[in-house]
């Protein structure tokens, strides 16, 4: 057993490339743990999940399964009674901020937000969080992200044994690389392989070489046709905000996690002086009320985003009715290029 602080943490049994195994993770408050699946969901509250919600919340997840069993009406459920607040990637650091039997309240490192000086915080089951020294001591060190939508983890560098499917924005410790694809720490402490067709390799955060609002937008298009999902934040789905959230965090530059809070900061830009990788905000009583969306402008009249429960990240006219009539502001997030 090892002891990290005053908090005991059993033996983990957890997975390596995506093999699911017996998972064993005893959590306190306060400390500091790592997210254990492809991507982990946040909800307002422990133990408010229907049937459906069960893909969501196990140790492997099946994301897809998850949002294809939804039916529209119960899709409209996680945002109409305010189930889900955000969702963190595999690898993640977490602050378990309290505990209630077998679900743990979690802090998101590195997504900013008012409500919590620790970031962002939901619910989750502590099953699927885990804790190694090992993967603990390498988290400022050089990193492999993946910017693919999806990508495979593998038991060799001949992508021999796919195991787990990882998101977008991913990062995992380097540790080597082949021909063909880069060695990676995993959470548990061992060690998969990632294509190199589907990641870069980067030496800190600020190493990311700072983006054109272009990149910014054709990196969004990876995502065209893909469904939305309140609160989600990775290659299965997004939220309007956690799209745009993430195509900023993996270009290097850290934003608000919510559209509302977003629409406060960066610099406000006026509709003529407006290029690509400039967020639109739109809010109720025709622009006047709070803010309840952001899309980002793609050039050329026109914005991506991934707009709600009936649709997919789509690119449309800002000049669309519906959301014309609210846009409230713009915020600019990048130095002007000329």
């Amino acid at each position: 057993m090892a002891l990290i602080g005053c908090i005991l943490v059993k033996p983990i049994i957890s997975q390596a490339a995506g093999n699911s195994e017996e998972h064993v993770f005893e959590a306190e408050e306060d400390m500091i743990a790592y997210i254990d699946v492809a991507v982990a969901t946040l909800w307002t509250e422990p133990n408010i999940l229907r049937e459906v919600d069960q893909p969501s919340a196990s140790n492997p997840v099946a994301i897809w399964k998850w949002k294809e069993d939804m039916t529209y009406e119960q899709e409209l459920q996680l945002s109409g009674d305010g189930m889900l607040e955000t969702q963190a990637l595999y690898g993640n650091k977490v602050t378990i901020l309290e505990t209630e039997g077998e679900w743990v309240k979690v802090a998101v490192d590195g997504q900013p937000t008012p409500k919590e000086e620790l970031g962002y915080s939901g619910w989750m089951p502590a099953s699927q969080l885990t804790y190694t020294t090992k993967f603990a001591n390498k988290t400022d060190d050089p990193f492999v992200m993946v910017d693919a939508p999806t990508s495979y983890l593998y038991h060799t560098p001949a992508f021999r044994h796919q195991g787990m499917e990882i998101s977008y924005n991913t990062r995992l410790p380097y540790l080597g690389e082949s021909k063909h694809a880069y060695r990676v720490m995993l959470p548990s402490g061992s060690h998969a392989w990632v294509k190199k067709a589907d990641a870069k390799t980067y030496e800190s955060q600020k190493a990311i070489p700072t983006p054109t609002g272009q990149a910014l937008v054709e990196a969004g298009k990876q995502f065209l046709g893909l469904h939305y999902l309140w609160a989600g934040m990775s290659g299965f789905g997004f939220d309007c905000s956690g799209f745009t959230f993430t195509l900023y965090q993996s270009h290097g530059i850290t934003i608000p996690r919510d559209s509302s809070i977003q629409a406060t900061h960066g610099e406000p830009v006026a509709y003529e002086d407006i290029q690509p990788g400039d967020l639109l905000f739109f809010a109720h009583d025709q622009g006047k009320g709070s803010v309840h969306h952001v899309a980002m402008y793609a050039g050329d009249g026109k914005m991506i985003h991934s707009p709600n429960s009936k649709k997919d990240v789509e690119i449309i006219p800002v000049t669309t009715k519906g959301y014309y009539e609210e846009l409230s502001g713009i915020r600019r997030y990048l130095s002007k290029t000329d």
